[in-house]
């Protein structure tokens, strides 16, 4: 699976873009604040349908776009053992926000069935919060994993979302004395239900992904051991209902359900010691890109073709072994682009097995 093609009108910094794409390994180069990362950011939003780097998506937005009322649009010409694959977003500022229409082959589609058209892979500087980070960051991870390769878990997802507000707001009703805790029942079931088929299909998962995981991070830190794990609010010796029995006293207080996959974790630990508490930030990259590259052979393994790579400027913080090492794998890749400030951190080998692009104030030129 690779890009063929990408194009952006008023997206980030970019007013126009039209650029073709190459199989294999792509560096793009450039100073900072140029529109490296912007570039693979707008790739992982056609695949993924929502931005990793973002919290109003009205910023995505050219501020010069936003003052006429002109849309964002990103194109993707992908090309995939299915056939050919076209994604189209664009993004139409509405008051505060921003309205999404998004079009597969032509077709509208909501964005959940857009995830998995494209199976792509982010690296970036804050792979950090995989280890060090909070639980949300971890369980993030493992959510875009899964449901790149299974549309039904996200659909569980979404709602479990809408069980969980519900719940809330009548948790914080009874809370208040205008509503009565009896009518918590429905939703305690609506909650076990949709709850238990994430919290299955996440120990399924990380089965899979630990092995795969731990092979990897032996390549890049020979003779330790990593170890991942799934630590569910619910023990496997508990049922989920003895569990809200438990807290349900709690939850009334505080307005908020204790209980469930929006609480659970992965442990991440190296030789028996806790990574979380006890990582110093080289341990940390190195299980993060683990971490990245099992999640690559797993998508690879379920769907039966290599993701796309995108590794924004994560070179710089890897030692010599570990770079040389990540150059070698991408090499290896259907497609991955990588971005960089310093071209002299790839090896003449690398870059003569590379197409180069540079980037400057929003225009990329060969």
């Amino acid at each position: 699976m690779y890009f063929t093609g990408l194009s952006l009108i008023n997206f980030r910094n970019y007013r126009s873009l039209d650029l073709a794409l190459p199989k294999g390994p792509v560096v793009i180069h450039g100073a900072n604040a140029q529109g490296k990362s912007n570039f693979l950011e707008a790739a992982y939003l056609v695949s993924i349908a929502k931005s990793y780097n973002v919290h109003q998506e009205r910023e995505l937005i050219h501020h010069n776009a936003l003052i006429s009322g002109e849309p964002a649009v990103i194109t993707a010409e992908a090309e995939a053992s299915s056939g050919h694959i076209q994604t189209r977003m664009v993004l139409q500022a509405k008051d505060r926000g921003v309205e999404k229409q998004i079009r597969v082959n032509g077709l509208p589609c909501l964005a959940s069935e857009l995830v998995g058209q494209v199976n792509a892979v982010l690296f970036t500087a804050s792979d950090l919060d995989l280890v060090y980070g909070a639980p949300s960051s971890r369980r993030r991870f493992l959510d875009i994993l899964i449901s790149q390769v299974d549309r039904a878990y996200l659909r569980t997802l979404q709602r479990y979302q809408r069980v969980l507000s519900q719940r809330n707001h009548l948790l914080r009703m009874v809370k208040d004395i205008s509503s009565k805790e009896e009518e918590l029942a429905f939703w305690d079931m609506e909650l076990i239900k949709e709850g238990t088929v994430i919290t299955d299909k996440r120990h399924a998962v990380i089965s899979d992904l630990s092995r795969l995981a731990s092979e990897l991070y032996q390549e890049l830190a020979p003779d330790y051991n990593l170890n991942i794990s799934y630590i569910p609010s619910v023990g496997l010796s508990e049922s989920y209902e003895e569990r809200l029995d438990e807290v349900r006293g709690k939850e009334i207080a505080l307005g908020v359900t204790l209980v469930g996959p929006h609480r659970d974790d992965l442990g991440v630990v190296v030789n028996d010691v806790d990574m979380g508490t006890y990582a110093s930030r080289g341990e940390a990259r190195t299980i993060a890109l683990a971490l990245r590259l099992a999640e690559a052979s797993f998508l690879r393994n379920e769907r039966g073709e290599e993701p796309v790579l995108l590794l924004d400027d994560i070179l710089s913080e890897l030692d010599s072994y570990r770079r040389k090492l990540v150059v070698e794998k991408l090499c290896l890749q259907e497609q991955a682009l990588l971005t960089t400030t310093d071209l002299s951190l790839l090896d003449s080998g690398a870059l003569e097995q590379m197409t180069r692009f540079q980037v400057s104030g929003g225009i990329i030129s060969t």
